[in-house]
């Protein structure tokens, strides 16, 4: 039997955003998903497993519903008493469905802060976790942009100066190892509401930015973010020996749009993308 394709099996045109990797794209985004975590890990992290989706009211304390509605995509079971033959024209009419009591994440990051909710910190904290996200995007476009896909995260959560340095070390890893790869990542500063869009919280991320991005062409593969006391106000997370809240910064990465780039990048041969980052990793640790 001739072996299937490798190249990417995505929905039907009319709804696109979702992607079936072949062998080849998922040996590359293991490849680099391991390079990701290997940095949280040689910092100290530990990783935690969230789950692909939460309950509406844990994802209301984030604002995500003031701040990201045109993102935000929710879970509704179906109703079966008012279901009939059952979904016409493949979707299921509202009529059909229960209310949605889960909306699925738009970032892996949330996991680690409602993880630590309530909680005194015994010492500064570093997290790394893997999670399936969602988007309502506008367009979707092959494994640059999906409606569902996946996300590594190195979570700091402490005192203001360990989330600073914990983005400095990654904003000098993601730099040298696209270098290495000859990606030319441009770092670049970006708006991100993590915060109210009106009041001090928004001047002060005018004035200072707390997002970077590190953009191959139009395309924002990595980021570094700093949340201030935002989420460890929410989660209500305090710093050791104290009441004050704790601070938050996360580095993100993007795992399916690392593999379209590094696809483009050498030109589809996703065996030489693979042995390139091998390489990369081993060499710049």
């Amino acid at each position: 039997m001739t072996a299937p394709a490798t190249t990417s099996t995505t929905a039907p045109a009319s709804l696109g955003g979702v992607a079936i990797l072949g062998p080849e794209q998922t040996a590359l985004l293991k490849e680099l998903d391991g390079v990701f975590s290997g940095w949280a890990v040689s910092d100290g992290a530990r990783e935690v497993i969230a789950p692909p989706l939460y309950p509406v009211s844990d994802l209301e304390k984030f604002d995500v519903y003031k701040n990201f509605p045109h993102l935000a995509l929710t879970a509704s079971p179906i109703d079966v008493a008012h279901l009939g033959d059952g979904p016409v024209a493949s979707r299921f009419a509202s009529g059909q469905l229960q209310g949605a009591r889960y909306g699925l994440p738009h970032a892996a990051c949330y996991g680690a802060y409602l993880f630590h909710e309530g909680s005194r910190l015994d010492a500064d904290v570093l997290v790394t976790l893997v999670n399936r996200c969602f988007r309502n995007e506008t367009h979707y476009d092959g494994l640059r942009r999906l409606m569902s896909f996946q996300m590594r995260e190195a979570v700091a959560i402490g005192a203001f100066d360990h989330t600073q340095q914990t983005l400095e070390r990654f904003a000098e890893r993601i730099a040298a190892f696209s270098d290495a790869l000859g990606l030319g990542l441009e770092k670049v500063p970006a708006t991100d509401p993590f915060f109210e869009n009106t009041g001090a919280r928004a001047l002060l991320a005018k004035l200072s930015p707390v997002k970077y991005e590190f953009q191959y062409g139009d395309l924002a593969i990595a980021s570094v973010n700093t949340h201030r006391n935002f989420f460890g106000e929410r989660c209500r997370i305090t710093l050791p020996g104290s009441d004050e809240t704790a601070f938050t910064s996360c580095a993100a990465f993007g795992l399916e749009r690392w593999v379209a780039v590094l696809d483009e990048q050498y030109g589809g041969d996703l065996g030489k993308a693979l042995d390139a980052v091998r390489g990369t990793a081993r060499q710049i640790g």
